[in-house]
Formats: structure tokens, sequence, C-alpha cells
């Protein structure tokens, strides 16, 4: 490429580059506008109609607790975090592997799968109680818990993907004698990721929700048991600030997923 070209290219990548940043700008700014909107809403709602602090508080009583009882909150987060992350793992690991099973042994998946789903159409709250008096108030019910809130959308999406590989692929495969450890790594796992990553978003926010459960079931720390105590008694602003953790907990999970995604699924 000659000098000239160069230069003629130049104005033409930078416009490239500010038209790239300048769409990045918009998809932040649009949802922090609307959030910061609802929160105006919100505060301006308390004060103008005079709602009692019990009811509803407002969002600047919402951060002062955040200011003023950030140990107990702390104190309380740590718990759920361990506990939704162990669940998150174990049970998407769980249906990973059952999943591969499925794939490679139809007798496997006719005799099991129906299990699965039997387990899935069981309300949490209905299980949640038989956990904790299986394996106590401890941290191993609410892990169990978590795990099992993971486990079913995993197992679904993944055998979905692993068998979603194109006809052709594996009878090319066949053809230049690959082995069946062959097709899974290089066919089978690639053309799953996607599918995979579908379910392990939803189970990020879903586990959160599993641990919470089992702590309203029985325990004495955790985001769960501190929602229980601020509702009865009646301390609004800490139950407001104790469920945005909660939901901050499942968005950072939730985005820790999508980075994930983005550096292992190029394609």
């Amino acid at each position: 490429m000659s000098v000239s070209e160069t230069l003629a290219n130049e104005p033409a990548q930078k416009k490239g580059l500010s038209d790239q940043s300048r769409a990045r700008l918009i998809n932040i700014a649009i949802p922090l506008g609307t959030a910061i909107t609802l929160l105006l809403i919100w505060q301006l709602g308390v004060r103008v109609f005079e709602v009692p602090t019990y009811i509803a508080p407002a969002p600047t009583d919402v951060l002062q607790v955040f200011r003023s009882d950030f140990g107990l909150l702390m104190q309380n987060f740590w718990p759920t975090f361990f506990e939704s992350l162990a669940g998150f793992f174990i049970g998407n690991m769980t249906a990973v592997l059952i999943a591969v099973a499925f794939v490679h042994s139809r007798l496997v998946e006719r005799a099991f799968f129906p299990i699965a789903v039997f387990i899935n159409t069981i309300p949490i709250l209905a299980i949640a109680p038989i956990l904790v008096l299986i394996f106590g108030p401890g941290m191993t019910a609410k892990v169990v818990i978590a795990a099992l809130i993971c486990f079913f959308p995993t197992l679904v999406n993944m055998v979905r993907g692993l068998q979603s590989v194109s006809p052709q692929a594996l009878e090319l495969a066949r053809i230049l004698s690959a082995s069946k450890s062959e097709i899974f790594w290089k066919i089978r796992l690639p053309s799953s990721l996607p599918f995979l990553f579908s379910a392990l978003k939803i189970a990020a926010t879903t586990c959160v929700i599993g641990a919470i459960v089992g702590e309203w079931i029985g325990a004495n720390v955790g985001l769960g048991a501190l929602i229980i105590e601020a509702t009865f008694n009646f301390r609004s602003p800490l139950l407001y600030a104790t469920v945005f953790l909660s939901s901050g907990l499942s968005v950072l999970l939730f985005a820790s997923v999508t980075i994930a995604e983005k550096l292992i699924v190029r394609w």
C-alpha cells in the first residue's frame, strides 16, 4: 500500500473508531439515564405523597442504610455470595456432565431425563425445607438448593447444543476416521458453547435466588435471613438495601458470565 493510500484510509479508520465509541457511550447512557430517572420519580413520589417510610422508603433513605449499616450488609453478603457461587459451579458442572452422558447414550437419556424433568417440576419452595431437614441449617443445604435451581436449564441447553451439530460435519468426521473423543472436543463442544453460555446467564441470576430461598427456610446469616429480619422488624430501608444488594450480586455474576462468553466464544 502506498503512502497516499495509507493517509486516505486513516480518516476512515478514525471515523470507524469514533462511531464505535459513540455507540458504546449511547449503550451505557440510555440504561443509566433511565435508572436515574426512575430513582428521581421514586424520590419525588415518596416525598410528594408522604408515603410512610415503613411502606416505601425514599432512595436517599436506602442510601443512608448503605452508609450506616454497611458492615451488617457485608457480613450477610459474603455467605450468600459463596453459597450462590458454589451452587452455580456444582449445578452447572453436574448438568454438563449428565448432558454429555445423554448425548453419548440414548439409553441413559431415556432412563434419566424424565427424572430430571420430574425434579424440575417440584417448586423450589417445596423442596427447600426437605433439603434443610436432610443437610441441616448450614451452608450445604443452601448450596444444594442453588445448584438445583441452576441444573435443569443448563442440562436442556447443553443437550440441545451437543445435538445441534451439522449432520454433514459428523459425516465428514466419520469419513476422516475421527474418534468419538475427537468428534466431541472438535465438533460437538464448540457448537454447544453458545447454548451453554445462554444457560449460564440464566443460572447466574437464579443461583442467587436459590441461595436466598434456602436462607429463608433456615439460616441466621445471609441476605435471605436479613430480608426476613428486616421485614418482621419493619425496617424497610434495610429491607430495600438488602434487596438491592442481592440484585447487585446477580448482576455481578451475570456480567462475569458475559465477559467469559466474549473471551471464549469469539466466532
